[in-house]
């Protein structure tokens, strides 16, 4: 099958899609039936490897976009190029995200401009090279936000602000673009480790502040966006926190 044979597969554009979470993000919407165009920055051998399977999977129904999220003419290219090859896009996933702590009195413009960029101004200009696209077929936008918009991490001052602002962006554009494009944000909790080495007393301590007592898994995040692409027509504006109830006593 060539790409106009396949006009009738919705589109996710998902960004940072070669790990972690975002590889898992990437296998949940294909395995659902969704062509994929996945973003990524870096980690071309990741993402090479991951669309390699899924396209032997089903032909054809994943391809791969390089991109730096800082550079504001990628941001229009990442879309035109997602939306070009399958002649449509349904949904962008705003999964992308610096994260690193950043100590007050030490902190750089650089720490700022980079995660201010990848976690907030990145997704909202991506967001708008999107509509066009997403008013057409009607479709959403998941931004992958934190636990930590709400409740500070010490030590990552700008992160949490960067992240604040992604969550208030959520319900700002639910706002602005509905009612043909709804907008809403998945929340994750203690998920995976950061890959900044953290010590096992530090994690223990993260997981019984959760009310289920364990770490949940990037599964967990793929699953709640799929939902809120396919299964929540009537949702817009809400961020579903997948923390393991861990907002509850924090």
């Amino acid at each position: 099958m060539n790409s106009t044979d396949k006009q009738g597969f919705k589109v996710a554009l998902i960004t940072g899609g070669a790990q972690r979470i975002g590889a898992e993000l990437v296998q949940q919407l294909h395995a659902s039936g969704m062509n994929i165009a996945l973003h990524y920055r870096s980690s071309a051998g990741a993402a090479m490897v991951l669309a390699e399977r899924l396209n032997q999977q089903r032909a054809d129904s994943v391809i791969l976009i390089q991109g730096d999220l800082l550079n504001m003419a990628d941001l229009q290219r990442i879309v035109d190029e997602a939306a070009g090859h399958w002649q449509r896009l349904d949904v962008l996933v705003n999964n992308a995200s610096s994260f690193y702590p950043t100590v007050v009195g030490q902190s750089s413009a650089a720490q700022w401009d980079d995660l201010i960029g990848t976690n907030l101004k990145a997704p909202f200009f991506l967001a708008q090279a999107a509509l066009p696209h997403l008013k057409q077929q009607r479709g959403c936008i998941i931004n992958i936000v934190d636990i930590h918009a709400q409740r500070p991490m010490k030590g990552h001052p700008i992160y949490c602000a960067a992240k604040a602002g992604l969550a208030m962006l959520t319900q700002s554009l639910a706002r602005e673009l509905g009612p043909e494009v709804r907008v809403n944000g998945v929340a994750p909790g203690a998920i995976l480790w950061p890959e900044q080495a953290m010590d096992d007393e530090t994690k223990g301590a993260i997981l019984e502040r959760t009310a289920l007592k364990r770490q949940g898994s990037p599964r967990d995040i793929a699953r709640t966006a799929l939902f809120l692409i396919a299964d929540a027509d009537y949702i817009t504006g809400q961020i579903i926190s997948v923390d393991g109830g861990r907002t509850l006593g924090y």
